[in-house]
């Protein structure tokens, strides 16, 4: 892809960009095919946030003949029975409105505030991807302009989420682990891998007692950081397991990782909670019989990223974006790891 005149960076978009590729993917719904993920407002703030606006369009006219319109609304949620319309993915033009309409009254921290206790117990539907489209969407707004399209792509994103709301099943407890390394290294794998992630889900039975409980919320933010490094790094030697779904083991804490700054500080344990749930239940859904042995890397995480780009995977983009949020030696090695394995999209 050609990067050349790129005037954004870490710190924003100052190119009107991203605005102009959310307004572009608005129009779209949230899923296609009954139930593929649009990875589109993730991918595309992903580019721009490391320097790649110039290749959104032509990557967004490559990715747009994927995608689906938004559905027709049918019966507009409202405060006194969003119980009812929660985890229903009939609903979610309905709850897209409704959180258009929450946003357009008030700050959209209070929003996502009131709604993310709500939410977090469901974070494992639509395989974590609207939990995902929050944080890239909360980061957005925490790091540049609140504009219209951006309040709004964070509308659609808790939409998203609150229409794919999912809990996981009970499940055993088994003996403690002292690192999130060792708690996903211990996770038991699914005995039956066939199928989709939700005929998978449904066949978890237990994961390690991690982390070990805290009050502290900068405690639980250390511990998100771990869990988030430990995703990354172990996608370096299992992402072979499923290249495509492992990912999200380390991208759904981390989008939570996004979200805590935006958040009181009353909701940062809970929130290590459920990012660890999400972890364990990709890692479970997806973790092979064997590691395989990865090559360190000599590029910089600019190279990596410019890889990424030009190999315009969105599950890539979105990976690399979470490693070079780590950025040491083997979470860079993730990232190349992840952009042999996936099938490239331009």
């Amino acid at each position: 892809m050609d990067t050349t005149g790129d005037t954004t960076g870490t710190l924003g978009d100052t190119t009107g960009t991203l605005d102009e590729a959310l307004e572009r993917l608005h129009s779209s719904g949230p899923e296609r095919n009954g139930w593929l993920s649009n990875h589109g407002p993730m991918a595309v703030e992903a580019l721009v946030r490391h320097g790649r606006s110039s290749s959104v369009h032509r990557w967004l006219d490559h990715y747009g003949s994927k995608l689906e319109d938004m559905p027709e609304p049918s019966t507009p949620v409202t405060a006194s029975d969003w119980r009812e319309a929660l985890g229903d993915p009939r609903r979610i033009a309905d709850w897209a409105v409704y959180f258009e309409r929450e946003t357009a009254e008030r700050p959209w921290r209070d929003v996502l505030a009131e709604w993310w206790p709500r939410l977090l117990p469901g974070i494992a539907g639509g395989a974590t991807h609207p939990a995902i489209r929050v944080g890239h969407a909360v980061r957005t707004l925490l790091t540049g302009e609140e504009t219209g399209p951006r309040v709004t792509e964070l509308a659609h994103a808790l939409g998203y989420w609150a229409a794919r709301h999912l809990p996981l099943p009970e499940l055993r407890t088994l003996r403690p682990e002292a690192t999130a390394a060792a708690a996903l290294d211990a996770v038991p794998a699914v005995p039956d891998q066939s199928g989709g992630i939700l005929d998978r889900l449904g066949r978890l039975t237990a994961f390690p007692a991690w982390p070990g409980a805290t009050a502290d919320p900068e405690a639980a933010r250390a511990q998100l950081v771990e869990l988030v490094t430990a995703a990354t790094h172990r996608y370096a030697s299992h992402g072979h397991g499923e290249p495509v779904m492992l990912v999200h083991a380390a991208t759904a804490p981390n989008a939570v990782l996004r979200t805590l700054p935006a958040l009181p500080r009353e909701l940062w344990v809970p929130s290590l909670g459920a990012a660890w749930a999400a972890s364990a239940a990709v890692t479970a859904a997806y973790t092979p019989a064997e590691a395989a042995p990865y090559r360190p890397t000599t590029a910089s995480a600019e190279e990596i990223f410019e890889r990424a780009a030009a190999h315009g995977d969105d599950h890539t983009i979105k990976f690399t974006d979470t490693a070079l949020d780590i950025g040491d030696p083997i979470a860079l090695a993730a990232a190349v790891r992840s952009i042999e394995l996936n099938e490239p999209f331009l």
